[in-house]
């Protein structure tokens, strides 16, 4: 088993909401299988250089998407575009797993400016 904090394909990198690893990193796409744990949520943030699309695997989300905010549930998904405002939160009362799709030039967790964040990272 991959030890937490390591920075290596399929390891998890734990959050203050959860944790994630990523499945696929390429020059033009990146995947991560993300946990939110309940009742928690992602920091208010936006991307200068990628697109993402959220895929509901298990549990429900509430997603925000600049004014709007979309409930989804397992099978359901959402694309949030270019320098779109969003965050993701888990509405239910167990682990929400969503697959997160990245499209664009650059992947890196420095292209995050953020507007609001429940753990102080604003």
């Amino acid at each position: 088993m991959a030890s937490p904090k390591s920075s290596q394909n399929s390891a998890e990198d734990h959050r203050p909401w959860g944790y994630y690893c990523v499945l696929a990193d390429e020059p033009d796409h990146k995947v991560k299988r993300i946990i939110v744990y309940p009742k928690q949520r992602l920091s208010l943030q936006r991307h200068k250089h990628r697109r993402e699309h959220w895929y509901v695997v298990k549990g429900e989300a509430l997603v925000t998407r600049n004014d709007e905010e979309i409930s989804l549930k397992a099978g359901q998904a959402v694309d949030i575009p270019l320098k779109a405002w969003h965050r993701i939160m888990n509405s239910g009362d167990e682990n929400l797993l969503i697959i997160e799709t990245q499209t664009g030039d650059y992947f890196g967790e420095d292209d995050i400016e953020r507007s609001q964040d429940d753990y102080g990272r604003a």
